[in-house]
């Protein structure tokens, strides 16, 4: 099976090789895992009511690699921006040109949260970091500095994880966009870090991509902030009902749905299911791709992703 590299993608869309079977194959699933519609979909409003279903968990892919990726770290402290940190497990997310030899690396770390480093020299041929700083590839890093963008100081590639591969490789930059424009700097999440690693091992494996971004994407507006407990209606105080029908306002929470509502309707059954990560029911997973859809487009602020464009742009070619 063919590894394909950003460099890759963009080798095969300026190209205008689509014929490539393995790249058109990646692309479909990939369309229907993020949910890219080229025709607007209208909203889901018919009722829904829950099936006697016993409930099974979504597989989970074994995570070998957790343990050393998580032991090199030294326990959370607080410290200033002035501080030396070193060995602290990284992902890098994003990273772009600084002068003519360095990077600008936006890593997401486990202690730290998500933070600004300069790569110095890391463009010259025979950096000791020019082949380290990838992404999806667990890191231990070390930096210093006072200032909101500090420097990098070394970096060690940990391993452990299987390379991405075609779509897989492309929902990985999925996730890394949304950590990018949802997440603050500075701000530390340790179980976010430990669902990243999750999800990353879990597309690695084959594990359903649809089931794993929603499962992100919801540990994402929990762990920044944005999104409460939805097994309580914020409207009565009370537990959500299978049998009922909600929205989920993107500021309060769920409430009982409305005539006069424009927001995605889903099950109470819906509700809890994400609550509990399983997405064993069909219907489960339809109603929560709306709705996650719904919720990302209003904390974004209207902002589009860029790897949905690219996907976009890909299928006309």
């Amino acid at each position: 099976m063919a590894v394909y590299s950003a460099d890759r993608l963009a080798e095969l869309s300026a190209s205008g090789d689509s014929s490539s079977d393995d790249v058109v194959g990646a692309i479909d699933v990939l369309m229907q895992a993020l949910d890219v519609a080229l025709i607007e979909e209208p909203a889901l409003t018919q009722s829904v009511l829950p099936a006697s279903i016993t409930l099974a968990s979504a597989s989970t892919a074994t995570l070998p690699t957790t343990n050393s990726i998580t032991s090199t770290s030294k326990k959370p402290r607080s410290v200033d921006k002035d501080a030396r940190i070193s060995h602290q497990p990284a992902f890098v997310l994003h990273s772009y040109p600084y002068k003519e030899t360095s990077l600008i690396v936006d890593v997401l770390t486990r202690d730290h949260g998500r933070i600004a480093l300069v790569a110095k020299g890391a463009k010259r041929p025979h950096s000791s970091l020019r082949g380290v700083l990838q992404t999806f590839q667990p890191l231990a890093i070390n930096w210093s500095g006072k200032s909101e963008v500090r420097t990098l100081t070394g970096a060690e590639w940990v391993g452990g994880l299987l390379p991405l591969e075609k779509s897989a490789l492309l929902c990985g930059f999925y996730l890394n966009e949304l950590l990018v424009k949802l997440l603050a700097r500075d701000d530390p999440h340790p179980q976010l870090f430990d669902h990243y690693l999750q999800a990353l091992n879990q597309l690695a494996h084959d594990e359903p991509p649809s089931i794993v971004l929603r499962k992100f994407e919801r540990m994402l507006l929990k762990e920044s902030g944005v999104s409460g407990d939805w097994r309580i209606c914020t409207l009565t105080r009370e537990a959500v009902q299978t049998d009922t029908l909600y929205i989920v306002d993107p500021e309060r929470g769920p409430r009982p749905a409305l005539p006069a509502d424009t927001a995605p309707y889903v099950s109470g059954k819906t509700l809890l299911d994400m609550e509990r990560e399983d997405y064993s029911d069909s219907t489960t997973q339809m109603q929560s791709k709306f709705l996650m859809r719904y919720l990302l487009a209003h904390h974004l602020n209207g902002v589009p992703l860029n790897t949905r464009q690219i996907l976009i742009d890909l299928m006309q070619l």
